[in-house]
């Protein structure tokens, strides 16, 4: 029998795209919505001053610690290489 663990619960590994210079901002969370918002009203000291953000980029994990992996990896040299591939056809489609 499975061992009882809590229901719906993600944490979410995110992309932001700064709208003033085209840079990324990687996370992670376990309430998505809330840090988003948080992003958007400048709460966040490492984003406060490239805002404004569109969310490009959002992965969903049942565990914290592959979500804290992911974000990791993904701010690797791999990990960018890995955006440029997955976001290739955004990339194309949208320019700053």
């Amino acid at each position: 029998m499975p061992s009882k663990t809590k229901s719906n619960v993600f944490f979410w590994v995110y992309v932001l795209e700064s709208l003033k210079d085209g840079n990324h901002y990687i996370g992670y969370t376990e309430n998505l919505k809330r840090r988003l918002e948080e992003h958007k009203q400048g709460y966040n000291f490492s984003t406060k001053f490239r805002m404004p953000f569109k969310t490009i980029y959002i992965e969903g994990c049942l565990n914290q610690e592959d979500a804290k992996q992911r974000e990791r990896y993904l701010k690797t040299t791999a990990g960018r290489r890995f955006l440029a591939q997955r976001l290739k056809k955004y990339k194309s489609s949208y320019s700053i």
